[in-house]
């Protein structure tokens, strides 16, 4: 390389090095700091940016049961933490924007020399927004419009600083500056349809739908993007629906159908969903509609959407009362893949409304837990569905039970002969099923242990994790482990002739040339129980006792059904047929009588007055001196009568203040037998709980908590039962005896046999007399209960330990009392667990 060249390079590579410099303001420093910047650096946080963008609107869901937001973007209320961004897209285009800032920026006298600054500060405020940092966003717009003011993206980040104060909450101002924006003469169409548009949201969300209407219909004519005034004529029939002007509304999703291909088909196809459900059915042609919403459905552009139109078009069938129609639709709209999930809510709870009108309470149950699970729980209408499902939950439980108790009466009511042949073709449709499976590539699945707690479980029943099904570990003892492998095997390789090189081609097998039966033979089905009649018939209760059991298990369920389908849902057909039923098969003793005054009280309301006086001379002839007899003859005796159960509750609930807790729970087991049925009966199960409690302790009254709990969980009582098991029980048992000397309360105990009351009503007179006599007037004492066989004489408000030896010396000395019996002394805290633990031998042995 000679002289020449070299100092040629050593110019050329001069000029590059000092042309890169950012404090000279010169005319090549500018030019390539500027092309650096714009083609470079902000180029690629522009592609960052509306990848991001490009994900949002895919991600993003719109939910058309309410006004559409005016920009597609989902603000979450997540805490990120400091240097983290939500989409890394956003954070890419945020670090090239800060990267050109850092690097091109040329501040030199004051003033910004390179043009592309502004638009490394809009993209920054962008990507912030987007990432929704809103105040870094507005710090980025607000510096372009300080520092920037002749730039030509002034009004791009005038527009972008009031859509981020929109985000914020701050809409009255923003409203303020988008005026003063779209008075400006110099607005290109598409900033004039920016401004407008985020003019209607601000309006929106102040709840101001009629002032929005005029800035969409701005932002929807001057917008050249075609999926932009796709939205925006959308919303604005929204607004109109709002606003109940249908005609306009219908005008504006006309303009969204004309778009049709123009704008996303999601818009389209709403757009048509929203104008049949405006249909007037009084005045339109109602084949019309239906021929629109089939030609929708047949649409296979429209095949994503097929769950919108299902459901308009049971909507459709439902105005016309074709019910059974309408549930057809519902499910397909559910059957349909659907991002939609308030849709699915809807469709849940209408099907529940269905089968709730039409008394199907236990399939009303089931869709009302659908739309639970659907419905978010913040909607007030969660909160009602959640309280109807639970009043369904006693119907529920009781038709379970009659079910159930049914059907195995039935079943143990056949012959032998008949049982079997009841489970050969139970059993003979299992193995067609299994047959089938295996046609479709797929072995039947062995049962790795029977027993009536599983109820024949299939390998497929088990937990993911287990496949073991039982205590074996060697993989061929298992034949859960060996049918799994028979079918991973048969999905990979298909069906092999046992030869060497199995694994070639030309050694797989023809499926079709197997008989689907000699499959069956080689897996030995025939040695699974789960395809065993006998298997099944050995499971029959036959015993006596059981049989009686289930009877009366069934029995209470039909009574209960008839009690209330009559008293909570007025379905007066149901309740008799339950309550007759129940009369015809041999009922208890006890549910005669409340079943027949029950009938009574339902043909009245049928006017079905000729079985009413079947029934009524039924009561008076055959139970002439029972109550209901007296309600018949006397309907106002039932508000004097001095047997019904609210009066007798409020006596047994004085003998439980007396503390005749014994006295309570037999009284309380016989008026529980007595008004089965009775709204009564919970409050006397949670009465008894509380008098176990005194009279047995912690664990009985858990025990009798958890029975009201379970028994009765719609009621108060169930309820409350279900409160004290969650917190006071815990507490409770987390209780123990306290070993501080410095308590302040000690009791003094007599105790004594409860064979001994008498002594013990004398010794508390006595202990009394001494009080007054010796001027304790800080001393009181009482009678508790113990426990079944013993009582305590309490001597109350003893400071000290000592104080109270001393006391219980005093009166063993005196001459004039002379109680010499056997006493101890607990601190206050220690009387009170001992009571709830019923555990005084314990602390006795342990002091």
């Amino acid at each position: 390389m000679n002289k020449i060249t070299r100092f040629g390079l050593f110019l050329l590579l001069s000029a590059a090095i000092f042309s890169c410099s950012r404090k000279k303001n010169s005319f090549v420093n500018r030019n390539y700091h500027a092309i650096t910047a714009e083609y470079n650096t902000l180029y690629n946080g522009q592609l960052a940016l509306e990848q991001g963008r490009e994900e949002i609107n895919q991600n993003y869901a719109d939910n058309y049961w309410d006004i559409l937001p005016v920009e597609r973007l989902d603000v979450d209320d997540k805490i990120l933490l400091p240097d983290s961004v939500r989409n890394q897209n956003f954070g890419r285009a945020e670090e090239k924007a800060v990267k050109a800032i850092q690097k091109h920026s040329m501040q030199i006298g004051g003033k910004e020399r390179n043009p592309q600054m502004d638009e490394a500060y809009l993209l920054l405020g962008k990507a912030r927004y987007f990432d929704q940092r809103f105040i870094p966003a507005l710090d980025a717009f607000n510096y372009i419009l300080y520092r920037y003011p002749a730039s030509d993206n002034i009004t791009h980040a005038r527009i972008w600083r009031e859509k981020t104060n929109i985000r914020l909450g701050n809409e009255k101002l923003a409203i303020k500056n988008l005026k003063k924006i779209l008075d400006s003469d110099r607005l290109e169409d598409q900033d004039m349809a920016d401004a407008s548009a985020s003019l209607a949201q601000a309006y929106i969300n102040l709840h101001q739908i009629d002032s929005a209407v005029a800035p969409l219909y701005n932002a929807a004519d001057f917008t050249d993007v075609n999926a932009e005034k796709g939205r925006y004529f959308y919303i604005l029939g929204q607004l109109h629906n709002r606003l109940g002007e249908t005609a306009t509304a219908n005008t504006a999703f006309d303009e969204v159908i004309e778009l049709h291909r123009k704008s996303p088909r999601i818009y389209y196809v709403n757009a048509y969903v929203q104008k049949a459900r405006n249909f007037d059915f009084n005045s339109g042609n109602e084949e019309y509609l239906l021929e629109l919403l089939t030609e929708l459905e047949e649409d296979r552009e429209n095949r994503p959407y097929l769950d919108k139109i299902y459901f308009q078009l049971g909507e459709y069938y439902t105005r016309l009362d074709s019910t059974n129609k309408a549930i057809e639709y519902y499910n397909k709209s559910l059957r349909s893949p659907s991002s939609d999930i308030y849709l699915k809510s809807i469709n849940y709870e209408i099907l529940a409304n269905i089968n709730f009108d039409r008394a199907k309470y236990q399939d009303a149950g089931k869709y009302f837990d659908s739309t639970l699970t659907y419905m978010s729980p913040e909607l007030l209408e969660f909160r009602t569905i959640k309280k109807k499902r639970e009043n369904l939950e006693d119907v529920i439980k009781y038709e379970n039970m009659a079910e159930e108790t049914d059907s195995i009466l039935y079943l143990a009511s056949l012959t032998e002969d008949e049982q079997i042949a009841y489970f050969t073709d139970y059993t003979d449709e299992l193995k067609a099923k299994a047959v089938k499976e295996m046609e479709a590539g797929e072995l039947p699945v062995y049962t790795a242990s029977i027993g009536p707690e599983n109820n024949f479980p299939s390998a497929n029943a088990l937990p993911p994790g287990d496949v073991s099904g039982s205590g074996n570990t060697f993989y061929f003892y298992n034949p859960l482990r060996v049918s799994r492998g028979a079918q991973d095997f048969l999905r990979v390789w298909g069906s092999r002739e046992l030869a060497d090189n199995w694994r070639w081609g030309s050694n797989a097998l023809n499926q079709s040339s197997i008989n689907a039966q000699e499959r069956i033979m080689d897996i030995n089905l025939d040695n699974n129980p789960l395809y065993d009649p006998m298997e099944y018939v050995s499971r029959i209760p036959g015993e006596r006792s059981v049989l009686d059991s289930l009877a009366t298990q069934r029995n209470l369920a039909y009574y209960q059904l008839g009690v209330i389908y009559n008293e909570n849902y007025g379905e007066y057909d149901l309740a008799a047929e339950r309550l007759e039923f129940l009369l015809e098969n041999g009922p208890e003793e006890r549910l005669i009588l409340p079943a027949k005054y029950n009938l009574y009280k339902i043909y009245g309301a049928q006017g079905n007055l000729q079985k009413q006086q079947q029934i009524k001379n039924d009561i008076l002839q055959n139970h002439p001196d029972s109550r209901y007899a007296a309600f018949i003859i006397n309907p106002e005796s039932i508000q004097k009568d001095e047997n019904s159960p609210d009066l007798l509750y409020k006596t047994l609930f004085e003998e439980y203040e007396e503390q005749n807790y014994e006295e309570v729970i037999s009284t309380a087991n016989e008026y529980i037998s007595r008004f089965t049925g009775d709204p009564i009966i919970p409050k006397l199960e949670l009465l008894k709980a509380q008098a176990n409690a005194r009279l047995l302790g912690l664990d009985a009254y858990e025990q009798a908590l958890n029975y009201v709990a379970t028994t009765y969980p719609q009621t108060e009582e169930g309820r409350k039962a279900q409160k004290l098991l969650n917190t006071s029980i815990p507490e409770l048992k987390s209780l123990d005896f306290n070993r501080d000397s410095l308590q302040t309360n000690y009791k003094l105990i007599y105790p004594y046999q409860n064979t001994e009351n008498d002594q013990g009503i004398k010794l508390k007179d006595s202990i009394e007399k001494a009080i007054a006599e010796l001027d304790y007037a800080n001393l009181s004492v009482s009678m508790d209960v113990y426990n079944p066989e013993q009582n305590f004489v309490v001597v109350h408000g003893l400071q000290t330990e000592s104080n109270a030896l001393g006391f219980q010396e005093l009166l063993q000395k005196n001459k004039n009392y002379k109680i010499d019996r056997e006493a101890f002394v607990l601190s206050a805290e220690n009387y009170r667990i001992v009571q709830i633990k019923k555990n005084l031998r314990t602390y006795m042995d342990n002091n």
